[in-house]
């Protein structure tokens, strides 16, 4: 079955002429000449771009993915590719509406008429895993449902056995194989393309990111309809606006285009700082705009969580960018073990100082985040840093956030944007406004612990038994690291206390 999928990838990559891509250069002219005799039936009349689209339509939803992230990417592709690909945000061929109503009745056991009191059988938008017809639900609620496109599961297996194929090779056959470690970058990547095929899990991700944001002036969630929903049909609130690619409709309704970049920053920030959960696939096909210039998220197939180390790493290393500390960042990356403990910090410094130095106090047109990772990527060749699968879709979604700035407002500077915001967030977990954050937060949890510490104490001094008193705080201090952070470093300095007493006594 797997060498059958990876002949049709080459069949249909050959009948659109893809190999045009590879082959252009003039050193390959006479490969490109008998590739064509070889495939003369094929008809590659159309422009290139178009070409493309289509082949990663066919090839599948994986493809669709590839080609949907490449489109955000202007600064590193030609327009006419960019332009092309940008339609497989939101329009992808659809399938047929008989399917999509044969769905609904095996979803529900009964026609749609009995669930629905209307529905549109034409999709308003499709994309590779599934598509969205508008409805009326039998209380007057206008609603969009989401229904997975057919056999979906099965291409999906055989595209990701493929990859982790390639993953092993490239392990096995290429230096830097383990340290980019493919094969867990193929598992992050598999784990949340199935998550997609499962309707229920991405309405989970709706309602939590609605929660997160309720009542914000930056970010409107569609309300999910729980009694509708099933692991393949989705039933959510119907949101009206205007897709944040049509720019100039956009200043036509006096949205403050600037503002808007401003706060897509800003938005960014808050899902990964201040949540730790974030909406992975931002591209311009799942963000609209209200008349009042809030922004509309739709699509929760994709989501990132980051835990608290993860957060607290970005975090520093964003503020020592922001900074131009490179000898904090250079040494962030040694003590997280990411780098080899024996890296020179001062070279590694130097190499990352080289890279972001030139981007500093530059508008966002003049900057190719791209470019910059492209640059970071060969750094991290040099000095072996390995790299963190579970911060693949944190670097996606960068890169998508910052092709969105750049198509908004070109002048905007990323970095006086953000820098308020990680200052202020570092302030509230770390500053004075962290520490009573932590008590609040903490101090429900003290109640079985705390309370063992008068009588431990009392116990020893009694039985004058300090030694043990300082073996079962210890313990303590063990059970206490996983729970939270302000109670185990008191358990910690109660046990250095006794253990400082035991050695004076």
């Amino acid at each position: 079955m797997k060498i059958l999928r990876l002949l049709k990838i080459f069949h249909i990559s050959f009948i659109f002429g893809l190999d045009e891509f590879i082959l252009a250069h003039p050193e390959t002219s006479r490969l490109r000449a008998f590739v064509d005799r070889i495939f003369f039936f094929r008809n590659l009349s159309s422009p290139r771009a178009e070409r493309l689209r289509q082949a990663l339509e066919r090839l599948g939803p994986i493809f669709v993915k590839f080609g949907q992230a490449l489109s955000t990417r202007r600064d590193l592709l030609p327009q006419d590719i960019a332009d092309e690909l940008a339609k497989l945000q939101d329009k992808v061929p659809p399938f047929a509406s008989e399917l999509a109503l044969n769905e609904i009745e095996r979803a529900y056991g009964k026609p749609w008429h009995e669930v629905f009191k209307t529905f549109d059988p034409v999709p308003v938008a499709s994309a590779s895993i599934a598509q969205v017809h508008f409805a009326t639900l039998p209380e007057g609620k206008e609603v969009a449902v989401k229904i997975l496109r057919p056999r979906m599961k099965a291409v999906i297996a055989n595209d990701i056995a493929l990859m982790e194929i390639a993953a092993g090779l490239i392990e096995k056959i290429w230096a830097d194989g383990k340290r980019l470690k493919p094969r867990e970058v193929v598992a992050e990547f598999s784990k949340h393309l199935y998550d997609e095929l499962d309707l229920m899990r991405e309405a989970a991700s709706a309602s939590q990111l609605r929660r997160n944001f309720d009542a914000s002036p930056l970010l409107m969630v569609p309300e999910i309809y729980w009694e509708y929903c099933s692991t393949s049909v989705m039933v959510m609130q119907r949101m009206i606006g205007t897709p944040i690619s049509q720019v100039d409709a956009l200043r036509e309704l006096a949205i403050d285009i600037p503002k808007l970049a401003s706060m897509g920053v800003e938005i960014f920030f808050t899902q990964v700082f201040r949540d730790g959960f974030f909406h992975a696939d931002m591209h311009p096909g799942n963000i609209f705009v209200s008349a009042q210039g809030q922004y509309i998220a739709l699509d929760f197939g994709i989501m990132g969580t980051l835990t608290d180390e993860d957060k607290n790493y970005l975090a520093q290393n964003f503020l020592a960018f922001f900074q131009r500390d490179y000898r904090r960042v250079a040494q962030a990356h040694i003590d997280a073990g990411w780098a080899p403990k024996n890296t020179r910090v001062d070279e590694f410094e130097a190499a990352i100082r080289a890279v972001c130095e030139p981007i500093f106090d530059r508008p966002l047109k003049d900057i190719s985040f791209g470019k910059v990772l492209l640059s970071l990527f060969q750094t991290s060749r040099r000095f072996n840093v390995e790299i963190q699968p579970q911060l693949v879709l944190l670097q996606k979604t960068l890169l998508n956030i910052e092709g969105l700035g750049r198509q908004l407002d070109p002048d905007l500077d990323l970095w006086k944007t953000a820098k308020p915001f990680l200052e202020r967030w570092m302030s509230e977990q770390v500053g004075w406004r962290g520490f009573v954050n932590s008590l609040k937060l903490e101090a429900p949890n003290w109640g079985g612990t705390i309370p063992q510490i008068p009588r431990l104490i009392h116990r020893a001094l009694h039985e004058n038994r300090l030694e043990s008193l300082e073996t079962e705080l210890r313990t303590l201090v063990e059970l206490q690291k996983g729970r939270n952070r302000l109670l185990f470093f008191i358990v910690l300095l109660l046990a250095v206390f006794v253990a400082w007493q035991i050695r004076s006594a």
